[in-house]
């Protein structure tokens, strides 16, 4: 019990000093989760998961942040919506099978290549309680520090777009938001690329 209770501790302790620690955007990738066709329309406010979801790859656009998309089983379940999509240009999706994206060695193999020192994973997309999740725990057992953009993740219900966020911050995750992410990346208003995203970010 007492060695239960110890890394309890520890990862509470590890968990705020991450916590603490500023985005920084030459470490970041943006991973966009299955914002598809099919799965879409029942998801608990979808506009506001397409509206900030496109807000975020603008963000990585402006900032040369790379960007990884995934599709579950596309064939079955559709394409990449196009308002997302289109905002994806050069970035080809990433189909699975398994619900996490650390489950397809083609993913992982391209997140391994990136340019850079990659260690922080920005995620938005659907289902937060399953793909989201078991992406975000997959990424921290690689070692990869993780930021949920909460108003950027859902599920067909609330209380599951609720019960992911929990299972993913008791597992290490930064819970954030979208503008938080996007106001701590561009540091300041007077930066050139908080410029070329504040049209997007008033409307």
């Amino acid at each position: 019990m007492v060695a239960t209770l110890g890394g309890v501790a520890s990862l509470t302790n590890d968990s705020a000093e991450i916590a603490r620690r500023p985005l920084e955007a030459e470490h970041c990738a943006l991973i966009v989760v299955d914002i598809q066709e099919k799965l879409l329309p029942p998801i608990f406010q979808k506009e506001q998961l397409v509206k900030n979801s496109q807000l975020l790859i603008r963000l990585a656009g402006i900032l040369k942040l790379p960007v990884l998309a995934t599709t579950q089983y596309a064939k079955g379940l559709g394409n990449i919506v196009p308002e997302i999509a289109s905002l994806l240009s050069g970035t080809e999706p990433i189909d699975k099978q398994m619900f996490s994206c650390f489950g397809s060695d083609a993913f992982c193999s391209l997140l391994k290549r990136l340019p850079g020192n990659r260690n922080t994973a920005l995620l938005c997309g659907m289902e937060s309680h399953i793909c989201v999740t078991q992406t975000a725990l997959g990424a921290l057992r690689q070692g990869y520090i993780v930021h949920i953009a909460s108003d950027a993740v859902s599920s067909r219900t609330e209380w599951n777009w609720k019960i992911g966020l929990d299972r993913m911050r008791a597992a290490g995750a930064i819970i954030s938001s979208t503008e938080m992410i996007i106001y701590e990346l561009l540091r300041s208003s007077g930066a050139p690329a908080f410029k070329e995203l504040l049209p997007y970010l008033r409307g």
